[in-house]
């Protein structure tokens, strides 16, 4: 609960009755001084501060050509990281968003991403990724949510050679308002081969 303020005048009142029992003590007690241990006690209980992030807290690492090398703070300091990436229209507005992680090995996918795309997308066409014109894969949406629409990829290790020798991706989705048109959205792979090398696999 929030404590109700102190009327101005009565914490006037009290640094007033504070300044005069002081002075009184003072003149009692002149051989006293209490500067240097009001100053080593003030040292010792003031908070200093903490800086990075807080624990459960994402937070970006560093910057790996057109991605973010995103992690999530833990408080063993072995923070899981993933690339990430905001895809933006014409006019620069955020229209998707590409997370990708990569996988331990000895299954079928090395990668995992989560692709994050508008709530009016058509859920029935699919969501699909290609490579530098190459032909692409579809892939299902998973469920939608009040952030947008879901869907989980599995990139196996061809898919993400793709990426790492290709300049673009292209992601293509498909709106309830215009169900005939195919929506492109451009995804940048620069960067995309050092970010991707340096994450470490996610084990959960």
């Amino acid at each position: 609960m929030i404590r109700k303020l102190v009327p101005l005048n009565l914490l006037a009142a009290t640094l007033c009755c504070g300044a005069v029992f002081a002075q009184e003590t003072t003149e009692a007690q002149p051989t006293e001084s209490p500067q240097a241990d009001s100053g080593q006690t003030a040292q010792g209980d003031l908070d200093l501060g903490e800086t990075g992030p807080r624990i459960g807290e994402q937070y970006v690492e560093k910057q790996s050509g057109d991605w973010e090398v995103s992690c999530i703070k833990t408080e063993s300091g072995d923070d899981p990281c993933a690339l990430r990436q905001i895809l933006t229209g014409q006019q620069g507005q955020p229209i998707a968003e590409v997370t990708i992680e990569k996988l331990p090995e000895g299954i079928a996918a090395v990668a995992a991403a989560t692709v994050i795309v508008p709530l009016e997308t058509h859920i029935p066409s699919q969501l699909a990724v290609s490579v530098d014109g190459a032909p692409g894969k579809r892939y299902n949406y998973h469920h939608c949510n009040p952030v947008g629409c879901i869907a989980q990829l599995g990139f196996t290790e061809g898919d993400v050679d793709a990426m790492k020798g290709g300049n673009k991706a292209i992601l293509s989705i498909v709106s309830v308002l215009a169900p005939n048109q195919v929506l492109e959205i451009e995804m940048s792979l620069a960067g995309f081969t050092s970010g991707f090398d340096g994450l470490t696999p996610n084990q959960n």
